[in-house]
């Protein structure tokens, strides 16, 4: 066969078919263009999910008289003049070949007006050709209609799914736009019914009830708000509690530089941060929004944008994680998220929707414990005999006393002041009693905690453990007989390039030939382990991402399971003492909200909740 150039409708419809895969496509370049413009206000109206019409209107800057017949020709654009324009991409679209690529599957109108000219100029297209520009009464901005999707592609057409579904899509898509975009308003009509009003958000108030209307107010009531930033990278939005986990990832939604992507870097990163607070099996639930020099991160490396590659992987992998496993550790008992104040009067509060208070810092003790020393077991606290308590601070006997007189309403002759009001109670309260041996009852200042004493044990003695082994982690084992492994000429390379940091998680390894490794030594707590194995882990991540966390992983699975069996177990008779002790370790224990394996350790039920139960005030 003869080399031939390709007609420009076939080349437009090649084109299409990288760009145009469905109608929530259609309506994703549109819209993104739309915001390129400058737009405030973005209204989608779809008939029939997309199958008959699809409009996107905007009040951005819009395209003068005598650009629109360019804007329908390939690879024409406003967004890229020169190289470094295309290495430092700051906008969502820059191709140039989103329009003509769609008239070329349907019949497209295209109508705009700019601010400076007294009447809209439309143009209207059908395949290949397209007629105009006609003068057209409308405001500034512009309006695209795409109707009758593939009409000439029978074969695309027939891949097309229900209305419904079709629609699904486009809802999900607008949900992706409004978080990443806050300043912009959208609207979303479907079959003339309004679907979706989201008013632009310019306040931090009216950006966490954006967030509440697009996730639902479960995610923003158990949300915590991120903001960090460090060196050339800022990260911020919002990421769900460990105990708000999902049973698919369909509730993440990750932005970089205002545009969603799906990266296995990304995911990897927030996967590795929420490692031993989830269920295996669960995924986090999280709005957020990276922001770096756009020179650092290269966006064309897909048809459709939803990928990109970074500069310098490793470093955003860092700082994803250190960002993240930092706030989640500070998820302790008794502390709400930022959002929780806002959650509707009355409603249950899970683990981290309790009063938040001074607990003590990291190191230190809180007021209530200094005074004690440790029961044994690592179990509750008792008094030391002749100790005096410094200022502030008391000991179990002042604590049962202080709980004594909330109850009877006695404080030592001092009436009418309460333990809330002179900011003595802790945020989870003080023991009332213990359930069949399983759950404790405590009173704080907002009603009843409900504590599994087991789960929260089990929490506070795995990041003892993980504290106490941090020298152990890098101790290594040499292997009787080493072993021998088989590698791939990347995983050679990546073992050669990292080999100190290898050395530094415990591993021996040298090259016995091109692509085998001799196994001669291996962490000292994984030494049971298949070291073959755990090796090629470490190595597949080494490739892939720079760096791995393998060994962490499989020692604090190791470390978990201990910590299981270690702490205190169902039907154990607890005194009042012991379990405030409990309490104030979980008040100060990191990740305390949930156990090791993602189940909440604690309940608030506030007064309302309990009058709610009685059919109090009813």
């Amino acid at each position: 066969m003869t080399i031939r150039a390709l007609p420009t409708h076939l080349v437009n419809q090649i084109a299409a078919g990288e760009v145009v895969e469905r109608p929530a496509s259609v309506v994703k370049e549109l819209a993104e263009n739309s915001l390129d413009a400058g737009a405030g206000k973005i209204t989608v109206e779809v008939e029939r999910g997309g199958r008959r019409l699809m409009r996107v209107r905007d009040d951005g800057l819009g395209i003068p008289e005598d650009e629109l017949a360019l804007a329908l020709s390939s690879h024409a654009t406003s967004k890229i003049q020169s190289l470094e324009d295309l290495e430092g991409v700051a906008s969502l679209g820059f191709r140039g070949e989103a329009l003509p690529s769609i008239a070329s599957v349907s019949r497209l109108s295209l109508s705009s007006r700019t601010p400076e000219s007294d009447s809209g100029f439309r143009l209207v297209g059908e395949g290949e050709g397209y007629q105009g520009p006609e003068p057209c009464g409308m405001p500034p901005g512009t309006v695209v209609e795409v109707r009758d999707l593939f009409f000439n592609t029978p074969a695309r057409r027939k891949f097309i799914r229900t209305d419904k579904t079709e629609f699904g899509h486009i809802d999900e898509l607008v949900k992706r736009l409004a978080l990443g975009r806050m300043d912009v308003a959208f609207e979303l009509f479907h079959d003339g019914r309004a679907i979706r009003r989201l008013p632009a958000a310019g306040s931090e108030e009216a950006r966490d009830r954006r967030v509440g209307l697009v996730c639902g107010e479960a995610f923003l009531d158990s949300a915590l708000g991120v903001e960090t930033r460090t060196g050339a990278f800022r990260l911020h939005g919002w990421v769900a509690r460990p105990t708000f986990s999902r049973s698919q990832a369909d509730l993440q939604y990750f932005f970089v530089n205002g545009r969603l992507v799906r990266d296995r870097l990304v995911a990897h990163a927030v996967r590795q941060a929420y490692r031993d607070v989830l269920y295996h099996g669960r995924h986090p639930a999280y709005v957020l929004m990276l922001e770096l020099d756009p020179h650092r991160v290269d966006v064309n490396v897909h048809p459709q944008k939803t990928e990109v590659r970074f500069r310098d992987g490793r470093a955003v992998h860092d700082f994803l994680f250190s960002s993240l496993n930092r706030m989640l550790a500070d998820t302790r008992a008794g502390h709400e998220s930022r959002h929780a104040a806002g959650s509707s009067p009355g409603a249950m509060q899970w683990a981290g929707g309790g009063q938040s208070g001074a607990s003590g810092d990291r190191q230190g003790q809180s007021p209530v414990q200094e005074g004690r020393s440790q029961a044994p077991l690592g179990l509750g606290w008792q008094t030391s005999a002749g100790r005096q308590a410094g200022a502030g601070s008391g000991t179990v006997r002042d604590d049962m006393d202080r709980y004594r007189d909330l109850v009877a309403g006695q404080s030592g002759g001092e009436t009418g002041q309460s333990g809330e009001e002179s900011g003595e109670i802790p945020p989870l309260g003080f023991a009332l009693a213990q359930i069949h041996g399983i759950y404790i009852l405590a009173q704080n200042a907002r009603g009843l905690i409900i504590v599994d004493m087991h789960a929260a044990h089990e929490r506070i003695v795995y990041e003892r453990m993980k504290n106490g082994w941090t020298e152990d982690r890098v101790r290594s084992q040499s292997l009787l007989v080493p072993e021998t492994l088989s590698v791939s000429d990347r995983e050679a390379r990546a073992c050669e390039r990292h080999q100190e940091d290898l050395e530094r998680l415990g591993f021996e390894l040298v090259p016995s030939g091109p692509q085998s490794l001799l196994v001669r030594a291996v962490p000292t707590l994984l030494a049971s382990s298949d070291a073959g194995q755990l090796v090629r882990d470490v190595l597949s991540d080494l490739v892939e991402l720079g760096e791995s966390r393998r060994v962490d992983s499989a020692i604090d699975e190791i470390l978990s399971t201990a910590a299981c069996h270690g702490s205190v177990r169902a039907n154990r008779k607890l005194t009042v003492p012991e379990m405030d002790g409990l309490l104030r370790d979980m008040e100060r224990t990191e990740r305390s909200d949930q156990c090791n394996h993602g189940r909440p350790t604690w309940v608030q039920l506030d007064m309302k909740s309990l009058d709610r139960l009685f059919l109090r005030g009813q």
